[in-house]
């Protein structure tokens, strides 16, 4: 398996769907008081991750392309109705095709993690043609994405074996994300309204 050749066409969408997606971000800005998206991080995953999940789950090397989240784009928001702006814009969009969505939000899952995915079908031109590369976009608060990132750091220090005791901490920690989001979104307007008076000051004190 030459992992360099195969994980070429993976880089190339990630690279591209950052650089769209802090467009989309740069374009709110301009044009609107409020942008959904906070920021953007992306990554391919790591050669090690991709055999240990291939392990995990029994996928053989010919299926390898089966797998949804080799490339990996993080949107991070500031409130949940943002996650679904988001989601209605990257339907819309033509430059790729959504396949398959799966709302962790309202369908939390029982570790108590939250998160809206969605799995794309991205065109890459190479040499050979086009080509169709699958790659995971998800799209979160930056409360569920603080939770995720601590559940993840545990799931790996316990080889995803988390001790009971621990595991329901995690669930009342998910439960008090969410009810943060919950109670934010009840002052949107507030903060907003408050984010745009603190930028117009610091635009007039930057001419």
């Amino acid at each position: 398996m030459n992992w360099k050749k195969f994980l070429a066409p993976y880089s190339q969408v990630v690279e591209e769907l950052k650089v769209k997606l802090k467009g989309m971000r740069s374009q709110f800005e301009h044009e609107s008081n409020h942008s959904p998206i906070e920021f953007v991080t992306a990554r391919v995953k790591p050669i090690s991750s991709i055999k240990e999940k291939m392990k995990r789950r029994n996928i053989h090397i010919n299926n390898i392309e089966e797998m949804q989240d080799i490339a990996g784009v993080r949107v991070m928001c500031q409130f949940v109705d943002d996650i679904y702006d988001i989601v209605d814009r990257l339907r819309s969009r033509n430059d790729f095709e959504v396949i398959e969505e799966r709302d962790y939000i309202n369908h939390k899952k029982e570790s108590g993690y939250r998160s809206y995915h969605l799995i794309i079908a991205y065109p890459v031109e190479s040499i050979h043609g086009e080509r169709k590369i699958i790659a995971e976009i998800q799209i979160r608060t930056l409360a569920m994405n603080f939770w995720a990132t601590n559940e993840h750091s545990l799931n790996y220090k316990y080889e995803g074996q988390i001790p009971e005791k621990v595991r329901a901490r995690l669930k009342r920690a998910a439960e008090a994300a969410f009810k943060l989001d919950e109670e934010m979104a009840k002052i949107k307007d507030e903060i907003q309204e408050a984010q745009r008076v603190f930028k117009t000051n610091k635009d007039n004190h930057d001419k």
